[in-house]
This record gives structure tokens, sequence and C-alpha cells, in this order.
């Protein structure tokens, strides 16, 4: 029997063997065309632009049957749109989206950081000023804690600013009872696991002793829920008071207690890199109280007093001398806020900008700093009952 002789190695197939070969493959997909190729952006990210929701939140909405484009109800959020459709959210068309923005929020304690409570308790949507636009958190802080707290009606901004991946440093004030040793903070510095739960270092700085209580400047990168009252309980040490005074570049600085201020677009558009186009060039409005004031519950009270409130616990609730000057300031917020990345002085009763920051330079502060004396001389005048002599 006599084998059909095979190609030998080395030598090209014959022309009936590759047309057999290439048969017997299957044929290859078309590439897509350009024209083909999906346009505009997913649902779940223009409904968060629009200020609707966060983007996980919107994808819960979709998947409950709140959500129709062009008249058709979605229950998927892989879908893209453009400005041509037509979108329904709970029966209402979508609003339009506005310029991203940014405010500053001086949360008081007792509400909470949610858009409504199964306990009935008040939160910080019942408090904000009636003429804000609708907004989201970045972020929260719980019930007992104060401070800094930001605002944005644009869902991108909230989840830039939250992502773990950006490792922007938020700065807290923090009291505890006892007396501390600075060794005893190490376990913080090094990183804790709590309850299985991974807490990445910190920085902590112990400032003074207060009586029973000991003041403590403590810095973090990420924001796990009760994270520094977690960690100083682990150790043995009660945090009965938690102020923040920063997230990444913003301040809290002078900004008084249930008081709403928000940022320049330029300062926003530079801080997270956004492109010119998409910032309104709008004046921010002027810092504006809520409707409790610094305590929950409780009717506006008019304009903002301009008298510096009295001091508790050794922390600075007033505002810099001197008259505004209208024109935004070195500092990220457009306010002179102190050296934001200092490290503590230790002193937190010391009249300052911001909450026991390090006070600005004498007579170079664009707020608050005091005028050149006429004729640009530099030189001091005496100082006693009788200068001339």
């Amino acid at each position: 029997m006599s084998k059909a002789p095979g190609s030998p190695k080395g030598k090209a197939p014959t022309r009936a063997q590759a047309s057999a070969k290439s048969a017997a493959k299957p044929a290859p997909a078309a590439a897509p065309k350009g024209d083909s190729a999906p346009t505009g952006d997913r649902i779940a990210k223009v409904l968060s632009r629009a200020g609707v929701a966060s983007r996980r939140e919107a994808e819960r909405m979709i998947a409950e049957g709140r959500v129709k484009v062009n008249g058709v109800k979605i229950d998927s959020p892989a879908l893209n749109v453009t400005d041509r459709d037509r979108i329904i959210v709970d029966g209402k068309p979508l609003p339009q989206a506005e310029a991203p923005r940014l405010w500053l929020y001086n949360k008081p304690t007792g509400l909470v950081t949610s858009n409504s409570d199964e306990k009935g308790r008040r939160t910080i949507f019942d408090e904000l000023p009636e003429d804000l636009p609708r907004v989201m958190t970045v972020g929260r802080l719980d019930l007992n804690s104060e401070g800094l707290l930001l605002l944005t009606n644009d869902g991108g901004i909230k989840r830039r600013l939250e992502l773990p991946s950006t490792g922007w440093l938020r700065r807290y004030r923090v009291r505890i009872n006892g007396r501390p040793r600075d060794e005893d903070f190490e376990p913080l510095r090094k990183g804790m696991v709590i309850e299985g739960e991974r807490f990445q270092p910190m920085t902590v700085a112990l400032d003074r002793q207060q009586g029973a209580n000991a003041w403590l400047t403590i810095g973090l990168r990420e924001g796990k829920n009760r994270e520094i009252r977690r960690a100083l309980e682990d150790i043995g040490f009660n945090v009965n008071r938690l102020l923040r005074l920063s997230y990444g570049p913003f301040q809290l600085g002078s900004l008084k207690l249930g008081e709403v201020e928000e940022l320049r677009p330029r300062v926003v558009r530079d801080q997270l890199g956004l492109e010119p186009e998409d910032m309104e060039e709008t004046p921010p409005a002027r810092p504006t109280r809520g409707r409790p004031g610094a305590k929950p519950g409780q009717k506006p009270s008019g304009r903002p007093s301009s008298k510096t409130a009295p001091k508790s616990d050794g922390m600075t609730f007033g505002i810099p001398k001197g008259k505004p000057t209208g024109r935004p300031a070195d500092g990220p917020t457009g306010r002179s806020t102190g050296k934001p990345g200092g490290r503590p002085t230790g002193k937190p009763g010391a009249r300052s900008g911001g909450y026991g920051d390090k006070p600005s330079s004498a007579g170079g502060n664009a707020r608050g700093g005091k005028p050149a004396s006429r004729g640009g001389s530099s030189k001091p005048r005496p100082i006693g009952k009788n200068p001339r002599r």
C-alpha cells in the first residue's frame, strides 16, 4: 500500500493545500468600524453628573426600574446615552447637568451625614441653607464628629475625591481622655488590624495636655468607618471630641460652625485637574449659615455675626482680624489658612485662622496683616510712653 507523499520540511505547501487549510479555519469576525463604536457616556455616569445620585446609587435606581430612556424602562446600566436621548427619572425629565461646583461645610455635632435616617435623627440636609442646590457629600463624618465636610453637585468629583488611589491626607484635631505618652501611639503609626480589618499607618502628634484630656493631631489617607475612634479605643483611649481640619488641599480655616462656603471655580479646576470648559468662572457666593446656625433645630439668626466667638476647650472659633481684600490668597481654598501641611504647634488655644494651626507671619497676611508704614520704611517705631525721647 502506498502512502501519499507528504510535503518535505522547509518547503512551502502547494496552493491547493493552502486553500484547503484556509477553508477549514473559521472566518475572523469583521473589525468594528469607527462609526459603529458606542458614543456618549454610560447612563449611570450621566445621572451622577446631573446630580441625581452617586454612580453606585444610580445603578441601584436603574435596577429598580426607576429610569427610562426614550420612553423605554431600562434595568441595566450597560447603556450609553447622548444629549439626544430623553431620560426620565422617577417620572421627571433629567435636569441639565451644571458645571462642577464644590462647597466647604463646617458640620456641627448631632447631625447624620445621610439623605435620610432610619432612626428619625436630623441629617445635614435638614440644616443646609435652602438656597443651596442639590448636593452630595464627599465622604462622611459620624454623628459626634464635626468640622470640614465637602459638598458637590457632581458625582464625578465625589468619586474622584473618595477614591483611595488619590491618597489625599485628611487631618483631624482629636481630644482624648487620659495622660498619654508619645510612644503610646506607635501602633497607629505602624498600622493596625482591628477585628480583621486593616488600618493604614497614621501620622499622630501629641500636642499638649489639658487637665484630664490630651489634644492630638492625626492624619490619615483613607476613610474607613470610625477609623480614628476605633484605633484609639484599641490602645486604651476614648475620644471625646473629633474635628476634621482639612481634606486634601481644602482647609476648614476660619469657617464658622454651621456655615457653607463655595470654592472658586478656578480653585476647583486647578486642584482637581478639570478642563477649563468644564468650569464656569462665576464668583462664589459669600459664606451662608445653615438654617439652624451652630445648633441643630434652631432658627436662623440672620447674617453671620462679625464678633469673634468665645474659645472652647482650647480651640479657636473666630475669624482673622482685618477686612478681606476680595482677592484670593495663595492657599488652595482662596482664604488665608496658615500652613495646611505644617506640623502642629502644640498650642491649640492660640489665636489663628484655623483650629490650632500655626498662625501666619505678622505683616505678610493678606487678611489681618497690618499695613506697611508710609514712605515704604521698614524701620519699626519705638514703643514706650514717650517715643520721641
